[in-house]
């Protein structure tokens, strides 16, 4: 059974490289870039930002560019890091082009990100067995951490086998986003909300349930599950004979998207091995026969595993960021909500 690999813990003078495998920076919020970059610099990091950052559309660059460069800086012995500003829409473009050998046989380096960045990091970690870091992407690195959370950051500094808990803050941002053009330097989120997680299975009992972790962005995941880029029962067999911890959360989509999206993802083995099921904290919209919540239920209600949501793990601030690869543990108890990650 190959272990999961993990890179080499972040050191100061590291070099942390920035590229858009999706979507680009637009001038206007430039001046935010700036202040990412900065704080990454601050914790002792040298940046250096590649060649695909362009705003004006949709992507930062022709695919086969974006392909090279995200390959060429994961496979830089001198790069111990690559982050993006942010997600996008149509990462899944860069599935076929990438260089699989050549980052298989590369020693490993932390890929970072979540939403489209799902796209990638997922079947990276399937297809190669190395840890990626579902968190904060760059634009978000300045932000402080409530308490109880992890940046990025601190997790990519962890050597493997180092163990961390984290959780629920009990306060999230109910609406709305801050407006980077406008203040490009904030560094406080607007949590105006309370909530902690919520079980959706109707099971009355403690979850005290262990698995390695996988998931992220449901919109752009159910997209390559069932292909050869999103085989998560192979994964499991591989890697995982414990079972899994599988996390999903949606972006924007409509409940019957949603709905429909995670049946077809269970329809492929994307949830075959899951122990249980952890659901990110959304704001996309509900309709009225059918919630957010109520999607998740009909759809991976079958399971018959804890379903554990509104966790921090999705596009709703503050930000709970989890290792592809990780061995995880869940409590959910009255008086406890836990999650511990072990690198091993």
């Amino acid at each position: 059974m190959p272990p999961i690999m993990y890179p080499p813990p972040l050191r100061p003078g590291d070099r942390v490289a920035v590229t858009s495998p999706s979507s680009g920076v637009p001038a206007p919020l430039r001046e935010r870039l700036a202040v990412a970059v900065a704080a990454v610099e601050a914790r002792g990091y040298e940046v250096v930002t590649g060649r695909c950052m362009d705003g004006m559309g949709h992507l930062s660059a022709p695919a086969e560019a974006r392909a090279a460069e995200l390959t060429a800086l994961l496979t830089d012995p001198s790069v111990r890091a690559v982050v993006p500003p942010w997600g996008g829409e149509t990462a899944i473009d860069l599935l076929p082009l990438l260089d699989w050998d050549r980052i298989r046989a590369a020693e490993p380096t932390w890929l970072v990100g979540f939403s489209d960045l799902s796209t990638l990091m997922t079947p990276l970690t399937l297809l190669t067995g190395v840890a990626t870091l579902h968190g904060n992407n760059l634009m978000d690195t300045p932000y402080r951490v409530p308490e109880g959370l992890l940046s990025w950051l601190d997790i990519a500094a962890l050597p493997a086998g180092a163990r961390f808990a984290q959780t629920p803050p009990g306060r999230y941002r109910s609406t709305g986003w801050d407006d980077y053009a406008a203040d490009p330097g904030v560094r406080e989120y607007t949590l105006d909300a309370a909530g902690s997680w919520t079980r959706l299975d109707g099971g009355s009992g403690d979850v005290d349930v262990e698995g390695r972790l996988i998931g992220g962005c449901i919109e752009t995941l159910c997209h390559v599950a069932g292909t050869p880029y999103g085989d998560v029962a192979a994964f499991a067999r591989n890697h995982a004979p414990e079972g899994l911890l599988v996390y999903v959360e949606a972006a924007e989509d409509d409940p019957f998207t949603i709905c429909r999206a995670l049946h077809g993802m269970r329809l492929a083995g994307f949830f075959d091995a899951a122990n249980a099921v952890l659901v990110g904290r959304t704001s996309a919209p509900g309709r009225p026969s059918l919630s957010q919540h109520e999607a998740v239920l009909d759809a991976l209600g079958p399971l018959g595993v804890p379903l554990i949501a509104d966790v921090e793990c999705g596009h709703v601030p503050p930000y709970l960021p989890l290792v592809n690869g990780a061995r995880g543990r869940v409590v959910l108890t009255a008086e406890r909500r836990e999650l511990v990650q072990t690198l091993d």
